[in-house]
């Protein structure tokens, strides 16, 4: 006989063997009179901060690209002239005259030969365009002056790109001597959709123009003024998110120690906010500033969780602590007075003043961000003086460690995770046997790191797998937040990879992590029943919830093998089950698989109904799926 033939004949009992039991049901038990401990009701939110656009160019709805001119390149690659036939106009940056000490600079415009016929002027690029919808109504203002009443009126025009034919347009009839704000509505007609338009602001006369702080704002979510963009606040709603970490990330601490998030320098009127460096390579407009973080939390209903300055920058510099960082301790109070104050204290009475006299409740304060970093070991000291400060002022705020600690007992500890798929597969187990007696846990960022620009399926398997680990422990664990939440798909428009949702100009769209968090946030219990599984595949993860008002279980199933697994369901200590469990399905044929701006919704969720009878339940989950079965008890 041959010995290959042999050897494979040896072989085969062990794949019979093999094939068995991949083909033998795995056995869930859910014992739904059992309970664990119950469910963190902020365990699924959102955490944000400026990087990939994600503000400027993003959420935050102005159209006008570095319309104070604090970006570098700002002649070349935003503002532009509008040049006419005689070669009449001029620009320049102005550092002798600005609107405010905020904004002490200006682009002068200088007109020697122009006409109605003929005129001259600049031009604003956009980010990557305009994004001009149909009969769609657009805010501009800026600020202005002119050397003499000669120079006329102004004209602000939407012109497109390729046709050059004014696609909507205003007058201001004259520019004063002083600076001051003007403000104009601009109205499309029947067009196409598109992206493919800039912003011209034109004069007929010769003369000198000064202008800063130009603006275009589209509708807004809730038609709030200076507010946010509809398409990606609705995309953040449906995640149904409890809280939101902000505003950063980086983002709160900076290059360096002199790039801080300076909050007090993003309140008030948009004229008085000298804008800041992010750390992504671009300055922030810082027109969503403290006071717009906490009404986008009220728009959709979050809590809070405010990120204080610590005295940390990412080039690895940091504030001694003791009297050197007594100052912004000082001003994290201020921050939490702003917020949380009555109109009779120096901050509320502030916020009242900026156009919001209900205070906001402040239930989490995290000192800092990725204090792990800080290779000067200064944190634990940092940590404590704020946490003697805060905590004597505000007793009830829970405060949050960015990286352990020893001096102080911090109420939550903040942990990140980026890891693979297979890593996270590895790891769904973390926190199940993780001391119960230190701080709770909140997963502050966390992503599979698989595809581009946005995560492919097999990021979604590594992310719904991790998440089942989080909710069977989430009476430790008790919020989760995915990160980086957005990014600008257009080209540069990234700096991070992979993100939750993906947008250009005109559209948007998530990801399939994007939809796996949303199942997952939306079909939460209230408490989590004793649950064993056996007889799966080492790529089968799941959780259990029960909501205890109708007795409904939420079973989360995650196949992350491209093979199909059998599961028989035994529900026991409620009785039998009759009629149908809901099933929402979540679904690839490969881990590459993903979703895009021209293809938004090629992974989505299907939903189906699967028949009840008796208390077990067989139930066969396709490979590379993500499931939801909703199953009533009652």
């Amino acid at each position: 006989m041959n010995p290959s033939f042999r050897s494979c004949l040896a072989l085969l009992p062990l794949a019979v063997s093999s094939l068995l039991a991949a083909q033998s049901p795995a056995v869930l038990t859910i014992h739904g009179d059992q309970s664990l401990h119950s469910v963190s009701p902020t365990l699924y939110g959102l955490m944000t901060e400026e990087i990939n656009y994600s503000y400027d160019g993003g959420l935050y709805a102005e159209m006008v690209r570095n319309r104070t001119l604090r970006d570098g390149g700002w002649e070349q690659q935003d503002w532009m002239l509008v040049q006419n036939a005689e070669a009449g106009g001029a620009m320049a940056m102005d550092k002798t005259t600005g609107p405010s000490s905020a904004l002490p600079n200006s682009l002068k415009l200088t007109v020697t030969e122009a006409s109605q016929g003929d005129p001259a002027g600049v031009r604003n690029n956009g980010f990557w365009g305009y994004a001009l919808r149909p009969d769609t109504t657009y805010s501009g203002s800026l600020y202005a002056k002119a050397d003499s009443a000669a120079i006329g009126a102004l004209t602000v025009r939407l012109v497109n790109n390729t046709t050059g034919k004014t696609v909507a347009s205003a007058v201001i009839p004259a520019i004063g001597a002083a600076w001051k704000r003007y403000s104009v509505t601009l109205r499309t007609g029947a067009i196409v959709p598109s992206a493919d338009n800039h912003l011209e602001l034109t004069v007929a006369h010769p003369g000198t123009l000064w202008m800063t702080l130009v603006s275009i704002f589209p509708p807004t979510y809730d038609n709030r003024p200076n507010g946010n963009r509809i398409d990606l606040m609705e995309k953040m709603a449906a995640l149904h998110p409890a809280f939101l970490r902000f505003p950063g990330g980086n983002y709160l601490e900076g290059n360096h120690l002199a790039d801080w998030y300076d909050w007090k320098k993003t309140i008030g009127p948009l004229v008085d906010r000298p804008t800041h460096p992010s750390p992504w390579g671009y300055h922030s407009s810082d027109g969503l500033g403290l006071l717009e973080f906490f009404e986008w939390c009220e728009d959709l209903h979050m809590k809070p969780v405010l990120a204080v300055y610590a005295g940390y920058a990412l080039e690895h510099e940091h504030i001694t602590p003791g009297p050197d960082l007594a100052p912004y301790v000082q001003d994290a109070l201020d921050e939490i007075e702003y917020a949380t104050g009555g109109p009779q204290t120096k901050w509320g009475a502030e916020r009242v003043r900026d156009g919001h006299p209900a205070p906001f409740a402040v239930p989490y304060v995290e000192i800092g961000n990725e204090d792990e970093f800080d290779r000067s070991g200064s944190y634990d000291a940092r940590f404590a003086q704020f946490y003697d400060a805060i905590k004597a002022k505000y007793p009830s705020i829970q405060l949050i460690a960015t990286t352990p600690v020893k001096s102080r007992k911090p109420a939550v500890l903040d942990d990140h995770y980026y890891k693979s798929a297979e890593e996270f597969f590895a790891d769904t187990h973390h926190y199940d046997k993780a001391d119960r007696n230190g701080p709770k846990i909140f997963v502050g960022e966390y992503a599979t790191m698989e595809g581009t620009p946005t995560g492919d399926f097999g990021a979604a398997l590594g992310d719904a797998a991790w998440l089942t680990g989080l909710e069977r422990n989430s009476d430790l664990v008790v919020m989760a937040s995915y990160a980086p939440m957005l990014v600008n798909v257009n080209p540069g428009g990234m700096q991070w990879h992979p993100d939750l949702i993906g947008y250009d100009g005109l559209t948007s769209y998530g990801s399939p992590s994007y939809y796996a968090l949303a199942l997952f946030a939306a079909h939460l219990g209230d408490m989590v029943p004793d649950s064993t599984l056996t007889g799966a595949g080492p790529r089968a993860f799941y959780s259990v919830t029960e909501r205890r008002s109708d007795g409904l279980i939420f079973l989360k199933l995650v196949n992350a093998a491209p093979q199909e697994q059998a599961l028989h369901i035994d529900i026991k200590g409620v009785g039998a089950q009759h009629g149908t469990a809901r099933l929402i399905r979540l679904h690839a044929a490969t881990t590459a698989a993903s979703n895009s701006l021209d293809h938004p919704r090629q992974i989505v969720p299907v939903t189906s109904t699967v028949a009840l009878s008796g208390s077990v339940l067989t139930h066969v989950i396709p490979g590379y799926s993500i499931e939801v079965l909703e199953i009533p008890t009652r």
